[in-house]
């Protein structure tokens, strides 16, 4: 079962909002390759602002995927795409159906 978290909070520079979108979503293939990544959804919370959110069964998938190619790259593609650095917050999950 799923009890722990990470929230990824991405704000998109004026005009790269399509790019980031479309950079979130095109990490889909890297998410499903992490044996230790539960569930991982790629999201839209306003028009510059969107967020990752995944889940896992312990700290050490959390900590793989933190140390992977996802958070890899997007460090990489932060300074061109991102308004300001991405906020990665780890959360522990309280409840999950």
């Amino acid at each position: 079962m799923e009890k722990f978290a990470l929230i990824a909070r991405l704000e998109a520079k004026p005009g790269k909002e399509q790019e980031v979108a479309d950079f979130i979503k095109s990490a889909l293939p890297l998410a499903e390759q992490e044996t230790e990544t539960i569930s991982w959804y790629a999201l839209q919370i306003g028009s510059s602002t969107f967020g990752i959110f995944d889940t896992f069964e312990n700290e050490d998938g959390r900590n793989a995927h933190l140390g992977g190619q996802i958070a890899a790259a997007l460090m990489a593609k932060a300074p061109e795409l991102l308004a300001v650095p991405p906020v990665i917050e780890k959360v522990n999950l309280l409840a999950v159906k």
